[in-house]
């Protein structure tokens, strides 16, 4: 259910168990902040979410995320995450449109959207989304051994000339799994990646990790997360 009562108490209960996490591993709550993810969800979902105080949100299609931003052109304060795969066609939505991308996973969108942000006047904060588990099923720079990573280094080399991206960090989805503590080997992994690329490319930021969902965002702020992307514990199940 979107009603904005519903809405408040998961919404509670999430940042509550947030800040526990964080003092459980001696950070700071301001450290991590959390991405709403609306994907599937009505606009009214939003309102209600801007009431309550939510500025981050995170949507997964590109149209769908564009036509809620239109709807809620008046809503002051909105920041939109896209956080799903991006097919090269659409950099210029993403662009125009969105103020992070967390799915960078190809030097090919990497250079649309370089040259759409470039025609725009701006610049745009990315993520290089990494799959660190090896899953075939996943998109993301492949990640899950050395010999991929060289791979790795040598587009990273590349992305980091562009001039209208600003890397700030990786993005990766954990395998599902039946507890947090399952996915925090794939968490540490993204962790000591993004170590590593700040060593080799320190003309990056490297300062963001987004990972961790609603079923495995206290096992990732443990390993250092950033950016949590939680959708389902906050506005339940999306509408059939």
């Amino acid at each position: 259910m979107n009603d904005l009562k519903t809405i408040q108490r998961n919404l509670q209960e999430v940042q509550a168990r947030i800040a526990t996490a964080a003092r459980a591993t001696r950070r700071e709550l301001s450290e991590v902040r959390l991405v709403v993810v609306t994907k599937g969800h009505p606009a009214q979902a939003i309102q209600n979410l801007h009431d309550l105080g939510v500025r981050d949100i995170g949507e997964s299609y590109v149209e769908e995320g564009y036509v809620k931003q239109v709807a809620l052109s008046g809503l002051a304060g909105l920041k939109w995450h896209m956080i799903g795969h991006v097919q090269s066609r659409k950099a210029d939505v993403v662009a125009a449109n969105y103020d992070m991308l967390h799915s960078l996973d190809s030097v090919k969108l990497a250079r649309r959207l370089d040259r759409f942000v470039g025609e725009a006047g701006g610049s745009l904060p990315v993520l290089l989304e990494c799959n660190v588990s090896g899953e075939a099923s996943k998109y993301g720079f492949p990640a899950q051994d050395e010999k991929n990573r060289t791979a790795l280094y040598a587009e990273v080399e590349e992305m980091v000339k562009l001039p209208r991206l600003r890397i700030q960090g990786l993005m990766t989805i954990a395998p599902l799994t039946d507890s947090g503590d399952e996915a925090k080997p794939h968490f540490a992994r993204l962790r000591e990646l993004r170590d590593q690329l700040k060593l080799l490319f320190d003309q990056a930021d490297w300062s963001e990790l987004s990972m961790g969902m609603s079923d495995d965002y206290e096992a990732a702020i443990a390993e250092g997360a950033t950016l949590l992307r939680i959708g389902t514990a906050i506005l339940g199940s999306r509408p059939a």
